[in-house]
């Protein structure tokens, strides 16, 4: 089991409500990353995947280690935004390596 920060819950409690609502019932279970369940919170405003479709910037072609730094950045005050400094103080430093990391896997699949 895995501790979550208090934007880690709500994106998982989100998710369990979606998937509870769609029936998302199946034979066999699949296991979804931590970093997985807290990029559904990054998809709000930028987008599914990290694409955006608006002003917001994009986040899919981010390395995994630019992305860290990035919100490591945006936690310490060092980078400041209108949002993204409350949301990342949410996270502990291993939250931010796995979704990090999650979104790096994205950028080296193209998607």
């Amino acid at each position: 089991m895995f501790l979550l920060g208090k934007t880690g819950k709500a994106a998982l409690s989100c998710l369990a409500g979606t998937l509870a609502l769609a029936g998302a019932a199946t034979t066999q279970a699949q296991e979804i990353s931590r970093g997985e369940v807290i990029a559904t919170t990054c998809y709000t405003c930028h987008g599914t995947y990290g694409v955006s479709p608006g002003a917001i910037p994009s986040i899919n072609e981010i390395s995994a280690d630019r992305m860290a730094a990035i919100l490591q950045a945006y936690r310490s005050g060092q980078r400041v935004a209108t949002v993204m400094g409350r949301h990342a103080s949410g996270y502990t430093d291993e939250e931010i390596r796995e979704v990090a990391q999650y979104f790096g896997k994205l950028q080296k699949r193209g998607k």
